[in-house]
């Protein structure tokens, strides 16, 4: 009777869990779908009431305007340039200071990393001001460059710290050995340390390419002139003020997602070890 009780407690626990997985799903996936099918529509026939989940008839003219009639193909390649830059010094700096941070024990250690974490806590808006008058100085206003080098900024004491939990678990006794067959300490972080962190440098790249590319505030004050918008900008465009274009803007949105899906699907599994690796100690 005992063991019934348990094997339909257990059922119950997977149908709630699984339940639950599932309810969730369908929360996130709701308006990725929603978007698709307006997308499709025709103009007249996303304003119908009651609304048609169906488009009737398909189109693909919102895609062709997005693509051929607007300027979102140019912000693309801007936020891909950009993101590309930002992940590849912000990982190059945060693995240098997180391997420093899991193997070297400094005075002060402790609290120069909890200094650095707390500096995520800021809100943008706060240093927006100074951020602006700081590019303008610097005659860096409306370049790649302003932008790359602050969302390295940005995303350097979250990927430090990341870094840091992953370098912890791997065996300090593999840099011993290849310290004693005469490599240098930066040799044997390059040759033998840093390929075995390659999952959790995936995951960090997916972390900082999806904060990234979906900022609005700083690309927006931190650049003026067309040629150097990024995407969250040229969905912005879409909302003018006589009205949502719907139609265009969520081609635009979809097109918008293809770089984040198809980057995940490549390096999901990556990802994961990343994340299981990085949050296990030892």
């Amino acid at each position: 009777m005992a063991y019934r009780r348990t094997k339909l407690s257990k059922r119950l626990e997977q149908i709630g869990v699984y339940g639950t997985l599932i309810a969730a799903s369908l929360f996130a996936i709701f308006p990725i779908v929603w978007a698709v099918l307006t997308s499709l529509k025709q103009e007249a026939s996303i304003f119908l009431y009651p609304p048609r989940w169906i488009p009737d008839p398909v189109t693909l003219e919102n895609y062709a305007h997005v693509f051929y009639s607007s300027h979102m193909p140019r912000y693309f390649l801007n936020s891909l340039f950009v993101v590309l830059m930002t992940i590849l010094l912000s990982l190059t700096l945060s693995s240098h200071g997180g391997y420093a941070a899991a193997r070297f024990a400094f005075k002060g250690k402790n609290a120069l990393l909890f200094m650095i974490l707390l500096t995520v806590m800021i809100p943008g808006i706060v240093v927006l001001i100074p951020l602006y008058m700081l590019a303008t100085q610097v005659g860096l206003l409306d370049t790649y460059w302003a932008l790359i080098f602050v969302y390295t900024a940005w995303q350097i004491p979250t990927v430090l710290w990341f870094m840091r939990g992953f370098f912890e678990t791997i065996p300090q006794e593999l840099e011993e050995a290849a310290l004693i067959d005469g490599c240098s300490r930066l040799q044997a972080f390059y040759r033998i340390i840093w390929p075995l962190t390659r999952p959790g440098l995936a995951a960090a790249a997916i972390i900082v390419f999806v904060n990234v590319w979906n900022e609005f505030i700083i690309a927006l004050t931190l650049t003026t002139s067309d040629a150097k918008r990024l995407v969250p900008i040229g969905l912005y465009y879409y909302i003018g003020a006589y009205g949502i274009e719907w139609g265009k803007l969520m081609a635009a949105v979809c097109m918008a997602l293809i770089p984040v899906i198809v980057l995940f699907i490549f390096l999901q599994r990556s990802f994961i070890r990343g994340l299981s690796s990085g949050a296990i100690k030892g």
